[in-house]
């Protein structure tokens, strides 16, 4: 079964239940600072803390030292947000998936700069996706699939560029060999027609959003 790593942020969780059950027994489980707050009411205990430990009392710290998780920590005036420096950490394990929970909403600049991060070439070849377990996030740099229900939202979005050569499976209205432009909204709100979607590009980068149902 494949190494995947779940990055739990400091955010907003629409449905914590939702995001507990995505992760498996044998998945590693990293808190970008204050994210481990989650981990801690979802009864997870996380492999390792990252970050600027701003918003985590010591004696919180020396607890989970004392039941094994590591703890990564760095100057609270730095240049990388905890995600990122998370995100790099992620990367010692050799995972093939990386799931960000709690990463989407609350605050905007934040949502943004945690979008662009699935741009760094440094994790091209690794399945890295935004997921909170109500929406998913995932950059397309040539193929990507979604899985969900028929009727779910799906919304394409080319990123700085043109995106070229687009063509679908599973959606509602597909494309063919088509460009999506960064300054039209032509792939928003698309629909999953079968419990898999399948998205190819030529050429650029593509966010693929996937807001699942609300049952």
């Amino acid at each position: 079964m494949d190494q995947r790593v779940f990055i739990f942020v400091n955010g907003f969780l629409p449905d914590p239940k939702r995001a507990q059950a995505m992760v498996r027994p044998d998945d590693i489980l990293i808190a970008a600072d204050g994210g481990i707050r989650y981990l801690l009411a979802l009864r997870f205990q996380p492999h390792a803390v990252v970050g600027d430990l701003d918003s985590l009392h010591p004696l919180l710290l020396e607890t989970l030292q004392q039941q094994g998780t590591v703890i990564h920590s760095y100057p609270r005036e730095k240049d990388e947000t905890d995600l990122e420096l998370a995100l790099r950490h992620a990367l010692e394990y050799g995972p093939q998936a990386i799931r960000v929970v709690g990463a989407v909403g609350l605050r905007l600049d934040q949502t943004l700069a945690n979008m662009a991060l699935l741009a760094a070439p440094w994790l091209e070849g690794i399945d890295v996706r935004l997921d909170d377990g109500l929406e998913e996030v995932l950059l397309v740099r040539s193929e990507g699939t979604v899985e969900g229900l028929p009727g779910e939202t799906v919304s394409l979005i080319p990123w700085g560029m043109p995106v070229e050569g687009i063509t679908t499976e599973g959606l509602r209205w597909p494309l063919r060999e088509e460009t999506l432009y960064p300054d039209r909204t032509r792939g928003i709100s698309n629909e999953l027609t079968s419990p898999r979607a399948h998205v190819r590009i030529r050429s650029g980068l593509l966010f693929v959003v996937h807001r699942r149902g609300a049952g």
